[in-house]
């Protein structure tokens, strides 16, 4: 699996590769990576040991490695291909769906039928393989119908919000 990973705002292309590499940006890295506690975990990365606090906050990362701080974005594949679809579209004008791009639970609605959202805005917060991820407004618009309610199981495709 390839992931688009953004630190500190430098992007880097990671993918795990099934022996244990990891690969970074077309260069294999040895990788041992080991969750030691709730938020710790450890890597021994080239044979070099390296410990990393880890904690979500709105949808991204922050990682304390040797007293800096990091702050990360990880776009897994399925993700990448919604944005990119998503942006060569032509979504100015009239009625669009906004549905779900994998199965998960909703976590959050964030808006309400009628309210005016922003291009951007979060609208709803999906889980999906224990990750929370933000479904944003494509473009501005007025929210006409809200299709699902908070704790409620998706499947990929179905239909989140309408807007207007």
């Amino acid at each position: 699996m390839k992931y688009l990973t953004t630190v500190n705002g430098r992007k880097f292309e990671i993918e795990l590769g099934k022996d244990g590499r990891l690969i970074i940006n077309g260069e294999a890295r040895q990788v041992d990576f080991r969750h030691i506690s709730e938020a710790l975990y450890s890597a021994l990365i080239d044979n070099k040991s390296i410990e990393a606090l880890v904690e979500r906050h709105e949808g991204r990362y922050h990682v304390l490695i040797e007293g800096e701080l990091y702050d990360v974005e990880v776009l897994d594949e399925r993700q990448q291909r919604l944005m990119s679809a998503s942006s060569g579209l032509s979504i100015a004008q009239g009625e669009i769906v906004i549905r779900s791009p994998m199965p998960g639970l909703i976590v959050a609605v964030r808006v309400s039928e009628g309210e005016q959202v922003r291009k951007g805005q979060p609208l709803i917060v999906l889980e999906s393989m224990k990750m929370e991820n933000d479904i944003k407004a494509p473009r501005d618009g007025k929210v006409e119908r809200i299709h699902v309610e908070k704790g409620q199981a998706v499947e990929q495709n179905k239909a989140l919000i309408t807007l207007a």
